[in-house]
């Protein structure tokens, strides 16, 4: 379902996705809250199907593209959970085969590594860049099959230990026999919060970041942010957005290089094309800032 065909549903409705994406209500408030606009004339089916993900939507690149290949890989993380897994996604199109890339981390939803962003992952490999999505999910067996479970499962692991987890990670990719050295990351929603973080708890891992509608690290750590970061905000976002000024006055007192960009009339998530929330222009848009300021600062 394409934004075209969401137009018509009350803002309201995301928003009360949004709450319950991330906590702030059950699924049971969120269906009752859905079933007032039904009361209303409104389909449920077509409420659902805007909001609720369908990953049928979400490939745009295959699994079996020849340009890429794409496996799982593990990794130590002795601060974290012990043992991390991610998705390994390494380009095939350059001839000569020991040459050095630009690495990319890709950060989840807060639900595990779901296929939409395994597909985020073999987009960056289409075009020149080895991508590592690692699963949040892996100390609990990985990613369940639907978001609604991961949600649930993520909740139930250590924030901190995750955390230390995607720091492994990014150590673990960014030392791949064929990186330049140079380390991306990328993250949409608590994988935007977790690319601010990992720009603020170490310095020297990234040499860019691009958080997608993510909340800041804490104010003790920003000082710490020297890499360039590329932001992108929906503008209907009130959730995320209430986060930049203070943000914003941080970056500015640590003179950090960064770009923020608000898309007009989008919702968090916007990027995701699985929902309705997706917005086709302004995703494409994005997406394109995004590996162009990746080939800048990481090529």
């Amino acid at each position: 379902m394409n934004s075209a065909q969401t137009n018509h549903i009350p803002q309201e409705a995301f928003d009360w996705y949004d709450e319950y994406a991330h906590g702030l209500i059950d699924r049971r408030t969120f269906i009752k809250k859905l079933g007032g606009l039904a009361a209303l004339g409104f389909s449920m089916s077509v409420l659902t199907s805007a909001l609720l993900p369908n990953y049928a939507f979400a490939e745009q690149v295959s699994f079996n593209d020849e340009d890429i290949k794409a496996t799982y890989a593990e990794f130590d993380s002795p601060e974290g959970h012990g043992k991390g897994r991610g998705y390994l996604v390494v380009p095939q199109n350059n001839t000569n085969k020991s040459a050095k890339m630009p690495v990319v981390l890709v950060i989840h939803e807060n639900r595990g590594l779901n296929p939409y962003i395994k597909d985020v992952a073999r987009r960056l490999a289409k075009v020149g860049f080895i991508a590592f999505a690692p699963d949040a999910l892996f100390p609990l067996g990985g990613y369940p099959g639907n978001d609604d479970e991961g949600r649930v499962m993520q909740k139930t692991l250590d924030n901190a230990k995750i955390q230390h987890d995607f720091v492994a990670a990014a150590h673990f990719v960014k030392a791949h026999v064929n990186s330049n050295g140079k380390l991306g990351a990328v993250g949409f929603c608590f994988g935007g919060y977790m690319v601010n973080y990992l720009a603020a708890v170490d310095a020297d891992l990234l040499s860019a970041g691009v958080p997608f509608y993510g909340t800041p690290a804490s104010a003790e750590l920003r000082k710490n942010i020297k890499s360039p970061l590329m932001i992108h905000l929906a503008e209907l976002d009130k959730r995320v957005n209430a986060t930049w000024p203070e943000y914003e006055h941080d970056l500015k007192a640590n003179n950090v290089e960064y770009t923020m960009h608000m898309y007009k009339d989008t919702n968090h998530g916007f990027h995701n094309d699985s929902t309705g929330r997706y917005d086709e222009l302004n995703a494409e848009l994005a997406w394109q800032r995004t590996i162009e300021f990746f080939k800048q600062k990481c090529g």
